[in-house]
């Protein structure tokens, strides 16, 4: 016990007036022993990867979920409730994120989390909130098995009425891509290449079947290993395979050297990716041949949005030392869409959080509706965003621009 503890417990003693709230020790719900009057603090959980070569997009998730959190705090948006946030590293790894999964179900404090960042990881945390009736909003996994089953591409069956996302999925993000490849683009032969990741396969997949529906040629596929960076053999393959383009499935650590790898074979051919690209730290990893490279991100450019001009000003004036990065301003809507279950349930329960909270929430969650950073910010019944906006962005000048904004045109 601490220092601190055993001395308030002494001056309680001594007055003879001890009690539990002293301590600060709470019940299931969240609440302070026998103190209703001077509110309750609650506790949302952040999972991603805090540390490691993902860094960059996962403080920008934790960052921008603060920031929400403060921001309620500060309008005193759910009277009588005050949010804090706590961060758990996963290191973009699965194992690590189940073990943070369950240390946030043994936090009774905890209401909800956000993340993971990747799809991978939340595949190892979602059955431990689904038993514990721990409600999870993820600002970053698209991939579609997560909501609607293995075989969502012939039957669509919600698999945790606890898991929710404010990304849209790569059964949306890898045809829109491969449609802006084949169509605008112009490009006719492709080489697909992928981690093997949950994210990066399913999203490789899903471009590989609607390129070729457009008639495309896929002139090869590989498989690469993320914990290496030499690509050079891969390289070679496309070199040698007349491809005229390369979409990649997969992160930023890697897609960064595969490109500049690819060029320097003598490939001088764009790379394609997703949203795991779509980071400043590729540009970098890159170097100069990576201008002409291309990729897809869910929804619309932060910067771009009027209603997220608000959000983009807290978080300059907030200080942070990391940029929002890819997923800030969903991580912002993440947050906030559990700060709304939050108070629907406050609110029912005439002004207290019940002591069977996290169930309540879970189902408050369905119905949760607002004005977020990113857009209208609402859930379908496999817990999926309503909210399919995608965009294309390419590498020019050494910075990513914005090429077009739309929707998936197909089935």
């Amino acid at each position: 016990m601490r220092q601190r503890s055993l001395i308030s417990i002494t001056a309680a003693l001594a007055a003879g007036a001890l009690t539990l709230t002293a301590c600060g020790s709470r019940d299931d719900s969240g609440k302070k022993d026998g103190d209703s009057s001077s509110g309750t603090t609650v506790t949302i959980g952040v999972d991603a990867p805090l540390t490691g070569d993902l860094s960059a997009m996962g403080l920008g998730i934790k960052n921008s979920a603060d920031l929400a959190a403060k921001n309620a705090n500060k309008q005193g948006y759910v009277k009588g409730i005050t949010f804090k946030i706590e961060a758990l590293d996963d290191q973009g790894q699965s194992a690590p994120g189940q073990q943070n999964a369950t240390k946030f179900v043994a936090d009774k404090n905890v209401v909800g989390v956000v993340g993971p960042l990747n799809s991978s990881v939340a595949v190892s945390m979602q059955k431990v909130f689904e038993a514990a009736n721990l409600v999870e909003v993820s600002p970053a996994n698209t991939g579609p098995a997560l909501t609607q089953g293995p075989d969502w591409a012939t039957k669509k069956v919600r698999q945790f009425k606890s898991y929710f996302r404010t990304a849209t999925t790569d059964a949306i993000q890898g045809p829109y891509a491969a449609q802006y490849v084949f169509n605008t683009a112009k490009k006719k032969k492709v080489f697909v290449i992928d981690d093997k990741k949950t994210y990066g396969a399913g999203l490789a997949g899903t471009f590989t079947t609607e390129f070729k529906k457009l008639g495309g040629q896929v002139v090869g596929t590989e498989h690469i290993n993320p914990d290496t960076k030499d690509y050079a053999s891969v390289a070679t393959k496309v070199k040698t395979s007349g491809a005229d383009v390369v979409y990649y499935g997969g992160e930023y650590p890697q897609a960064g050297p595969l490109s500049k790898q690819i060029k320097a074979a003598g490939a001088n051919i764009p790379l394609v990716g997703g949203d795991g690209i779509k980071d400043d730290k590729f540009i970098s990893l890159a170097g100069a041949t990576g201008n002409g490279d291309i990729a897809t991100s869910v929804g619309a450019p932060v910067e771009e949005l009027p209603s997220a001009k608000k959000f983009v000003e807290d978080y300059k004036t907030a200080g942070y030392t990391d940029g929002y990065s890819a997923y800030g301003g969903y991580s912002y809507d993440s947050a906030w869409a559990i700060i709304e279950a939050v108070k629907k349930v406050v609110d029912d329960n005439g002004g207290k959080l019940p002591d069977d909270a996290r169930a309540k929430i879970v189902a408050a969650m369905q119905n949760v509706s607002f004005d977020g950073v990113t857009g209208k910010v609402s859930f379908d019944e496999f817990g999926d965003a309503t909210n399919k906006q995608l965009t294309v962005y390419s590498v020019t000048a050494g910075a990513w621009k914005t090429v077009t904004s739309g929707t998936y045109n197909g089935g």
